[in-house]
């Protein structure tokens, strides 16, 4: 008996635990940027309906093309809505605002940009320069609903930098802070699924 306990104890260890931890790995996507490349980790348990809807724009290549059109040092920069002609690309239906998940807008965080309307988000989304807690849930009132919080970056803050420090000017219908010479999102892509058709490339090749 002493024996089976240890052999089940060793089968846990080697297959069950590593499942367990697999499944507990949040998401990561890769965004290249004509500045450099930035590396984006997901809360899917935090925040899963912001995950699920900022991944499903991943999937469809939705952000591949788009640029940073709203970028203000020491705040933050904003992107996924428009395309380097300034055209607005059509989104899908708003979600929910998880700003009440318990997450923060410090440096390097990923959260959903919106209208005054609590859950208007859709595809935009900007990546906090600073902390700015002024943009935290702290209540239900609609002033102080917040900005939800969904992923952060864990590769590229130079780069979010970089870009958080281009030149910027206003146009002429009205729209302010666009940077001069356009930083254009080239592609973003879930890491996981890239590495899955490298493998599946790998063995057709072999």
């Amino acid at each position: 008996m002493k024996y089976f306990n240890l052999s089940l104890l060793i089968v846990v260890l080697l297959f069950v635990l590593p499942l367990m931890a697999f499944a507990r790995e949040n998401p990561k996507v890769l965004m290249k940027t004509t500045m450099g490349d930035i590396t984006i980790e997901l809360f899917k348990e935090k925040a899963p309906i912001s995950v699920e809807n900022f991944l499903s724009y991943v999937k469809e290549g939705f952000y591949n093309g788009l640029i940073f059109h709203r970028v203000i040092k020491d705040f933050m920069i904003q992107g996924g809505g428009y395309t380097a002609q300034m055209q607005e690309k059509e989104t899908k239906a708003p979600i929910k605002n998880e700003a009440g998940n318990g997450l923060k807008n410090k440096r390097g965080t990923i959260a959903y940009a919106r209208t005054p309307v609590v859950n208007s988000a859709t595809a935009q989304f900007f990546i906090n320069h600073v902390d700015n807690s002024f943009l935290d849930h702290k209540s239900n009132n609609p002033q102080e609903f917040g900005y939800a919080v969904f992923g952060k970056v864990v590769d590229g803050m130079d780069v979010v930098d970089k870009i958080a420090n281009v030149k910027v000017h206003s146009l002429p219908n009205g729209m302010q802070n666009v940077p001069v010479k356009p930083v254009v999102m080239e592609s973003v892509s879930l890491i996981e699924e890239k590495a899955e058709v490298e493998e599946e490339k790998t063995e057709k090749e072999e």
